[in-house]
């Protein structure tokens, strides 16, 4: 259940606002004072291109399927939700997800920077719109409303740099930023629900499809050409979706998060 503490004073809202800029601002400072680094052309061939059904690279296509259900399952759930911004921000990420799948698809059917856009770009938007709905829910209504669509346009420009200038510094930083800053607000703050383990399995899951993605053909060669890492990638990261809704379902039903603007003391 939801342990509630005392509102935190405007002090301490001013200085964890002061405190997340900063982190913000320093972490794209240390992203962009390394070398630019663009995308690695081998990163499409693929270890499992074999053709089924008339379809090429058949299991990455097919597995890529797996991000629509769960977006949509997840849009769906939304609806059960309390109106607002918070509620706009999960459906960012849900729908991001679910649009995920079709520019998996396409991508994966022919390979390439160009239909590589496709993908990332609503990629982004899940990106974002995950971590400004938990930040969200530690932080109120009002962070939520005056960050979330910057943060989605910065998403979607992440991709757009990358596709202009071949490099990849800031759709690193979209990827892996919301990976630190959430545990650190999660530590800072009090909240409590009983989905919490769920989120922690996401967060594995995605780690886990991140180690696969970069062990592709190490994967597909160590289970004898039946799965390839890219493959388990796809199924880790649609596992992660999982869990997310899983921890929606549970608090939603004990009302830990239907409250998304409930502000919370600093721990």
């Amino acid at each position: 259940m939801l342990e509630t503490v005392t509102m935190a004073s405007d002090d301490e809202s001013l200085a964890l606002y002061l405190f997340l800029a900063c982190v913000t601002l320093g972490s794209l400072l240390l992203v962009f004072a390394q070398p630019p680094f663009g995308q690695d052309l081998d990163y499409h061939n693929f270890a499992d291109q074999r053709v089924f059904l008339g379809i090429e690279n058949f299991a990455d296509v097919v597995s890529s399927l797996g991000f629509v259900i769960v977006g949509a399952v997840g849009a769906s759930l939304c609806r059960s939700y309390k109106p607002g911004v918070i509620r706009a921000a999960w459906w960012f990420f849900f729908v991001g997800v679910m649009l995920v799948g079709p520019g998996s698809v396409v991508y994966h059917l022919r390979p390439c920077n160009a239909t590589l856009v496709l993908d990332r770009l609503p990629m982004s938007i899940a990106f974002m719109g995950l971590m400004m709905a938990l930040l969200g829910e530690y932080l109120g209504v009002r962070f939520c409303r005056i960050c979330l669509a910057p943060a989605l346009i910065l998403g979607l420009m992440s991709v757009l740099y990358w596709h202009w200038f071949d490099d990849l510094r800031l759709y690193a930083w979209v990827q892996f930023f919301p990976l630190v800053v959430l545990p650190v607000v999660a530590l800072l703050f009090r909240k409590r629900h009983t989905g919490q383990g769920f989120l922690i399995v996401a967060c594995v899951c995605y780690l886990l499809a991140k180690v696969a993605e970069s062990y592709d053909r190490d994967i597909f060669a160590l289970t004898h050409d039946l799965v390839s890492g890219h493959t388990l990638k796809h199924l880790l990261a649609a596992s992660a979706v999982i869990a997310v809704l899983f921890m929606l379902k549970h608090s939603t039903r004990d009302g830990s998060l239907q409250h998304g603007g409930t502000r919370h003391g600093l721990g």
